[in-house]
């Protein structure tokens, strides 16, 4: 057992995420890691086999092994998708019938980067055909003069890029200094030289020509966002076989304890996860998404929040009918069932509301008023000029309703003087996240992001921590898991807060961890900076 713990935790929460960081920059040994993620796998299969045959039953009815073979079904599926694009950049360069070159080989087939172009995601290029890409000729000084800014001085090579860089940017400014100021920075329908991601969430019904964005085949995207989403949830998973495992393990959650044991199982599990997130945001991951506080470099994506607030709407939409299980039909409702629907009744609407928020067309819609005044009467370029705040989103309602949720939970009814001091811990923890990430809204709102970097806002720091650190408080304040800890004489709220806090500070060493050699294989990857096009830091 303690055979199989070790090669399934080295599996999927080292080989995996080394290998999704090497597949970023599309490395020669990605190959490699993956079959050593498989390698480790069978081991851990292996030795739970052998647990098995060596060991009686001791829980019945456990689907913790049919969900593990499914998600290594999963990895197999996506690996599989990459040995359909390597056959097919195979085919490809076999029926070109050019001359062997080892060089072009190993680049096309092997490395995937025939199609790869400076500014395009490395990650996922190739799994899909591209379509054609058509660019708007008047938008080519903009991203220019933004590539050369976003550049760090201490970065250039000699004092002739430096020189080369400066004529840009002079360039840039006289070709903005010609054009109309109503076709710059406006709120209606024009897209901001400033690289606002708001800036397209305005009223297009005016007459105003758009600027033309570049053409994106639908299905290669949504391959895309499909392919690195599993990918990356299989990490997810990891942790979700492994808190079964222990449960397993340990003959919890039976009978009478098992409802309350899944929520708080599922629930602290979410907030575990997301705490991590957000500190892998904070540490610049997704910042070629604008997810990091910092401008989007390229392209249009959805923000942070939108993802959030959809995360949260799906969580209390399913959490409404989930909280009647293991009740009879016409029982009355209890007071824990009420308190525990009005939260998830919350979670729904409030998730909504973020969604509306975020959505550009209910934006442009909140804009109407504003089209109606701007034809009525005659306006000034800068009345309409295109507010700084723009540039970032500011939805406090996933802060909201984690921040409420803290808040009545730390004063939630429980048995023993223990439990109610447990959830008073992560009850505040979680309050603590959600007056943080509002101290970021403010602070942001204040000083818009005005680079392509990460800003890594220290309030976003401490608030990551926060809610990571109450999700593991939530999964422990388990009710079987108190009642053991005071049967034992170790229901002492310093000891599981310390627990608590040495686990996250483990977990986040490990995120920066991964984050950090991601950047650095980036890094590695790119001899020399290049001024035009680059996706990311």
């Amino acid at each position: 057992m303690a055979l199989h713990i070790v090669m399934m935790s080295l599996a999927f929460f080292v080989a995996l995420p080394v290998g999704i960081a090497l597949r970023s920059v599309r490395h020669a040994w990605h190959a490699v890691v993956v079959l050593v993620f498989y390698g480790l796998c069978a081991l851990g299969c292996a030795a739970s086999a052998l647990y098995k045959k060596l060991t009686p039953n001791m829980y019945d009815g456990s689907t913790h092994t049919s969900h593990g073979y499914f998600v290594l079904f999963l990895s197999l599926c996506l690996s599989a998708v990459d040995i359909a694009a390597f056959c097919i950049r195979l085919y490809t360069f076999v029926r070109n019938r050019e001359p062997f070159v080892f060089k072009t080989f190993w680049r096309t087939v092997v490395l995937g980067r025939e199609d790869v172009n400076v500014g395009s995601d490395l990650e996922y290029t190739g799994l899909v055909d591209e379509s054609e890409e058509i660019f708007d000729a008047e938008t080519k000084p903009h991203r220019v003069a933004e590539a050369v800014e976003s550049v760090h001085i201490d970065r250039l090579d000699d004092d002739e890029t430096a020189s080369w860089a400066n004529d840009v940017q002079r360039s840039h400014r006289g070709h903005q200094y010609s054009q109309s100021t109503s076709s710059e920075r406006t709120v209606f329908g024009i897209r901001s030289p400033r690289g606002s991601r708001h800036s397209d969430d305005t009223l297009h019904d005016l007459g105003i020509p758009a600027i033309i964005r570049p053409k994106t085949h639908m299905l290669r995207r949504v391959a895309n966002v499909a392919f690195a989403t599993l990918e990356r949830s299989l990490v997810f998973a990891g942790f979700a076989m492994l808190l079964s495992g222990v449960v397993v393990y340990t003959g919890g959650c039976r009978e009478g304890y098992i409802n309350g044991c899944l929520a708080h199982l599922i629930k602290g599990g979410i907030f575990w996860c997301y705490g991590l997130v957000t500190f892998a945001r904070f540490l610049g991951s997704f910042s070629e998404l604008g997810w990091s506080w910092n401008r989007t470099p390229a392209g249009d994506y959805v923000s942070a929040e939108f993802v959030e607030s959809l995360v949260i709407f799906i969580y209390g939409i399913t959490n409404t009918w989930m909280e009647r299980f293991g009740a009879h039909p016409g029982d009355p409702y209890t007071t824990k069932q009420l308190q525990h629907i009005s939260i998830a009744v919350m979670f729904w609407f409030a998730g909504l509301v973020g969604m509306g928020i975020e959505s550009k067309r209910v934006r442009r819609w909140l804009a109407a008023s504003a089209s109606s005044a701007m034809r009525s009467a005659t306006v000034s370029h800068e009345t309409i000029a295109e507010p700084p705040s723009y540039r970032a989103s500011f939805n406090p309602f996933p802060a909201l309703v984690i921040g409420v949720t803290g808040a009545a939970m730390s004063a939630h009814a429980q048995t023993y003087l223990f439990q109610v001091q447990i959830h008073e811990i992560w009850g505040w923890l979680l309050l603590g996240f959600s007056v943080l990430r509002c101290l970021t809204y403010f602070f942001v709102w204040l000083g818009p992001p005005r680079s392509i970097l990460p800003s890594r806002p220290p309030t976003e720091a401490l608030g990551s921590f926060f809610l990571a650190c109450g999700g593991l408080m939530f999964i422990f304040s388990t009710e079987e898991i108190t009642i053991a800890a005071m049967r034992k004489g170790r229901d002492d709220m310093m000891l599981f807060l310390n627990v608590a806090v040495a686990i996250t500070c483990f977990a986040f060493c490990w995120t920066l961890s991964i984050v950090a050699l991601k950047g650095w294989l980036k890094s590695r990857s790119q001899s020399r900076p290049s001024f035009i096009g680059s996706s990311s830091p």
